[in-house]
């Protein structure tokens, strides 16, 4: 069933009703008996939970909150007068701060669609410092990155194809990289979970290229007796074995197997074997040495482009700038943030976090965007409690939001002239995203297809947030925040919470055709 959804006519009417939505269902209510079901399976308290459940718009009879027409001005604009609305059908701690892991980057992402406009766009600038002559570039080449979230191999190749259509081939200097529009503290991979080659632990970058990530696919040859090791993007200075031998049997922990050592920058190697029963695989991780990754990637691909350099790619000391070549354009924040949001790219998050206080001529920073998205935050929210966001992704042990300011900015997102960027940008339930997983635990759940949702996961964390549509075709806004140590096991009653959001009207009967 595709969902249905008319948005309120004004944010500032959304804010209002947000308020009265929660104000007029106050009184604690309890959890659904699914809900409180599933948490004692469990061993989860009620006392560790926060959920909401909250209408959208009014339900049918109930008296409207429809504003006046608004003057764009902003002058002469009545007040809209308070109504009656339909309190939430659950009401759980909903002011009780929790972590709610990465639901935390529908702050991020809704906050940078307000805050930048969907048309916001990022861009690399190419520069060259130096003459051309015959297809030489006589000095160094600058590319000027602006924070872009997505720069990946695709991308990348596109922006050395347009350096060479330009009419440069070969670089007699240097190409020298400006990663300076943010202002970032040292970043420790390991400081989270001390796994620095999981590569949701990359950190952000002015100039980040392909999440600092590499790619290794394993493809075993027709006889089975040895596997091909390919890496992307390419990397210049490392030494990657092009082959491994294969072992028998099942296909298990393949990688335990292979016994990979990626310690050396300059050396991936591998003392196992790849068991040929796996098939093609492909395994992720992060670059062991962060800060060369963007020198020796650039390099790899100018050269593999066909161009020749006699220098060096390095990072600059100071901001520079030169005469413009080309511009590499980002893909559109809608787009940005539907990657966010159904993927959970925790370092994107960050980068849309530290935009928020680079755009125009700024230079971002974790502090300044803090300081920013709690001006917006009072703006559009007033009083409600501010959401705790450390570096925006949710990839953190520290950032805490209540069920409640997560219901209001859910119903404020709905009711804004972005709803549709925001609400495609959700994994649909059963469908895709990280909410492809409600299908596998219940494969009837009346929910798939009928929910859009943000998920989030932490140790001692689950926790979920979107939007629903009941049976009855009303839309409601629903928040369920676990902080438990058993939270993943707890993962059901986010399910059924869900489930019984979709389920607000009896099952309509099929009709019997009269004789």
């Amino acid at each position: 069933m595709r969902p249905r959804f008319t948005p309120l006519r004004s944010a500032a009417l959304a804010l209002l009703c947000s308020g009265l939505l929660l104000a007029s269902g106050a009184h604690a209510q309890n959890l659904p008996p699914e809900v409180e079901q599933a948490l004692a399976s469990a061993g989860v308290p009620a006392s560790s939970v926060a959920m909401v459940v909250a209408p959208l718009s009014p339900t049918p009879g109930a008296v409207s909150c429809a504003p006046e027409p608004v003057n764009p001005s902003g002058e002469g604009n009545p007040a809209p007068a308070p109504t009656t609305l339909p309190a939430p059908r659950l009401n759980w701690q909903a002011e009780l701060p929790m972590n709610p892991a990465s639901v935390m980057k529908l702050v991020t992402t809704y906050a940078g669609l307000d805050l930048l406009g969907p048309s916001h766009l990022w861009k690399t600038r190419v520069y060259t410092q130096g003459y051309v002559q015959g297809g030489v570039l006589h000095g160094d080449l600058l590319i000027k990155g602006s924070g872009d979230p997505k720069l990946v191999l695709e991308r990348i190749q596109d922006l050395m194809r347009a350096i060479q259509d330009k009419g440069i081939r070969a670089i007699d200097g240097n190409i020298l990289l400006d990663n300076s529009v943010f202002k970032l503290p040292p970043h420790d991979p390991a400081a989270f979970d001390d796994d620095p080659l999981r590569p949701y632990n990359a950190g952000p970058d002015g100039l980040l290229l392909n999440f600092k990530a590499l790619i290794l696919r394993f493809t075993p040859d027709p006889a089975g007796r040895r596997v091909l090791v390919q890496s992307e993007p390419p990397i210049a200075g490392v030494e990657i074995p092009a082959e491994l031998p294969t072992a028998k049997g099942a296909c298990g922990n393949w990688r335990t197997r292979l016994a990979a050592d990626f310690s050396n920058p300059n050396r991936i190697s591998f003392a196992g074997r790849y068991p040929s029963s796996c098939g093609e695989q492909q395994w992720g991780v992060a670059y062991v040495d962060p800060a060369s990754y963007a020198p020796r990637v650039i390099e790899a691909m100018w050269r593999a482009a066909g161009g020749q350099l006699s220098g060096q790619v390095r990072w600059l000391d100071k901001p520079a700038t030169g005469r413009p070549l080309v511009t590499g354009i980002s893909l559109s924040l809608p787009e940005i943030i539907a990657d966010i949001n159904k993927f959970s790219n925790n370092v994107m998050a960050q980068q849309l976090f530290l935009t928020l206080s680079a755009a125009g001529d700024g230079r971002g920073s974790f502090g300044e965007s803090r300081s920013r998205f709690k001006r917006w935050w009072r703006e559009r929210f007033g009083l409600r409690a501010t959401p705790l966001l450390e570096n925006g992704s949710g990839l953190s042990r520290n950032e805490r939001a209540s069920a409640a300011s997560l219901t209001a900015l859910l119903q404020h997102a709905a009711a804004s002239p972005h709803a549709g960027a925001f609400m495609q940008s959700l994994s649909i339930a059963g469908v895709d995203g990280t909410a492809r997983r409600m299908a596998a635990r219940n494969p009837g759940s009346e929910a798939i297809g009928n929910a859009r949702l943000k998920t989030g996961t932490l140790r001692d964390v689950a926790a979920v947030a979107g939007y629903a549509w009941g049976r009855s075709g009303q839309p409601y806004a629903v928040v369920g925040i676990i902080n438990h140590p058993n939270a993943g096991a707890a993962r059901p009653a986010l399910d059924r919470l869900v489930e019984w959001t979709v389920k607000d009207a009896p099952l309509e009967s099929p009709t019997t055709p009269s004789p």
